[in-house]
């Protein structure tokens, strides 16, 4: 598997390109199933948490929900530009579980991998408990 460094806005970007790719292939396979695109969701957050660097751990979980709603442009329901906004925030509403949960994901991950960084640091004594 390979094990990339993306930066903060590299991460988001490729959080947002990705999510917005696989809601155009939601779109066409499943017929914009919301579940479908809340399930994609969770790989894309942990895969974001894995790459990003160290010293951009922070922005995993804030690109990730602004992904999933770039991501629900082509899902969303309606015809013209104002419904198709009424679509997102329902979209948003009714799947905030989908939101929440790749959100955590990707923080529960950074997290982890921070608390590991910080423990590698060189001159760090650990004292027994």
């Amino acid at each position: 598997m390979p094990n990339p460094r993306l930066t903060g806005l590299g991460g988001g970007l490729f959080c947002a390109a990705l999510m917005f790719a696989l809601g155009c292939l939601d779109q066409l396979l499943f017929g914009a199933s919301l579940t479908a695109y809340g399930v994609l969701f969770l790989p894309v957050c942990v895969l974001t948490a894995a790459w990003v660097r160290g010293a951009d751990l922070v922005t995993a979980p804030v690109v990730a929900p602004i992904a999933f709603t770039v991501g629900l442009l082509p899902v969303a329901d309606g015809d013209g530009v104002f419904a198709r906004l009424m679509g997102i925030v329902t979209a948003l509403a009714t799947e905030a579980g989908w939101l929440y949960g790749g959100t955590l994901v990707a923080g529960a991950i950074a997290t982890v991998r921070k608390v590991r960084l910080m423990n590698r640091r060189p001159g760090r004594t650990r004292t027994p408990v």
